[in-house]
């Protein structure tokens, strides 16, 4: 069974509760990491949350929600060995596992719906990496960031 850490802002917390509920129903570990209300928050401090919970192995992936998805993804994307993507749809959702290994998906809380999120959530926690000529894009993506200035 994965461990799947959640994580959002205010934007994304209507949509990250519904997920859990989902996830849960479906028998995953669900790590929640707040945040627990639609109280104003600050989405860099929820996407370093996601990408620390993955990165130190108390979560086998993470699901990430702003009201768009944008903010959050590119704070978790800071980390070195995240690889977030941003989804919007089934095929992203799936193509962002076989092509891109990513280990964290990014979903806007303000513009996703449960039905959809749910279909993305099911592809993105299935879906296996292809390898192959994918895994040389990953190396490249890897030595990068060590090239990084920041």
């Amino acid at each position: 069974m994965k461990r799947v850490a959640l994580a959002s802002d205010h934007g994304g917390f209507g949509l990250k509760a519904e997920v859990k509920n989902y996830l849960t129903s479906k028998g995953y570990e669900v790590v929640d990491l707040g945040t627990d209300s639609e109280t104003s928050v600050d989405y860099p401090d929820y996407g370093a949350a996601a990408a620390h919970a993955v990165l130190e192995n108390r979560a086998d992936c993470a699901i990430i929600m702003c009201g768009s998805g944008i903010g959050i993804s590119i704070s978790a994307n800071k980390f070195k060995g995240i690889r977030c993507a941003l989804c919007f749809d089934t095929y992203t959702a799936k193509m962002c596992r076989m092509h891109n290994n990513a280990n964290i998906m990014a979903l806007g809380g303000r513009i996703t719906t449960i039905e959809r999120a749910a279909d993305m959530v099911d592809l993105f926690l299935t879906t296996e990496f292809e390898g192959g000529r994918h895994q040389k894009r990953i190396d490249k993506i890897e030595e990068l960031a060590k090239d990084s200035w920041c």
